[in-house]
């Protein structure tokens, strides 16, 4: 079975256009596990544009199923995930002013870094996942990094969807496939869709967890939140 991690971002980025606290987005984080969602991830940036770092702590208490806590790890996201122990952390690049991740690890130049950073998880006991291309050398040196997940970066396949997607979806199938014989899961995420993931998933022969949030969410305006939801999983496990 492949688990849904919803991205709740953008309920985050709602609530702040007016302050206050609608949507209450501890309320929409219960609801999305109660309408099947199999996990919740957030992605706070050291602006705190969206998810604010209180959010994170906050969430801890609503979060029965698994909450993931994406960034790049700088001091204080280290800070903030070793308090709030969530049962996964994925690390990924992102440079501060950037306005949504656009590209995996460099794992050859940067595996020895990445592997004292896992190192400090690890003793916290919290599973690590490493943003990464679908390319195999990166998964190669992901292995270095002793990372218990990869999580390969989608957009590519989303881009490709409509003109080639046989040909790109090879290039993640064939990751997934060395990932899982050096002992790696297999996350997969950005840009897939309810249009897109059906394809995508039955093309995976190893795939453990995608994480979904602005196509959802916006999904969600016009088919609702719940339906949405049961939709992706159905999708993802045809």
């Amino acid at each position: 079975m492949t688990k849904l991690s919803v991205n709740i971002n953008k309920i985050a980025t709602l609530r702040n256009a007016r302050g206050g606290n609608n949507p209450d987005l501890l309320k929409v984080a219960s609801d999305i596990q109660s309408f099947g969602a199999n996990g919740i991830t957030i992605h706070p940036r050291p602006d705190e544009r969206h998810i604010k770092y209180v959010d994170a702590i906050n969430l801890r208490g609503v979060v029965h199923t698994e909450l993931n806590i994406e960034g790049n790890p700088v001091d204080k996201f280290i800070e903030l995930v070793l308090k709030v122990k969530p049962e996964q952390v994925t690390l990924v690049p992102d440079a501060v002013d950037v306005l949504t991740s656009n590209a995996g690890w460099n794992t050859k130049k940067e595996y020895k870094y990445l592997r004292d950073v896992i190192e400090i998880f690890n003793k916290g006991k919290i599973r690590t996942s490493i943003f990464v291309d679908p390319k195999t050398e990166s998964i190669k040196y992901a292995e270095k990094t002793n990372c218990d997940r990869i999580e390969l970066y989608t957009e590519l396949y989303a881009d490709n969807y409509h003109s080639s997607r046989e040909k790109t979806v090879k290039l993640y199938s064939d990751c997934s496939i060395l990932a899982n014989e050096i002992g790696m899961k297999v996350n997969a995420g950005h840009d897939l869709s309810l249009e897109n993931i059906e394809f995508f998933s039955k093309n995976m022969p190893f795939l453990d967890e995608v994480s979904i949030g602005h196509a959802l969410i916006s999904e969600s305006l016009y088919m609702g939140l719940e339906n949405v939801i049961n939709l992706y999983i159905n999708k993802l496990n045809k």
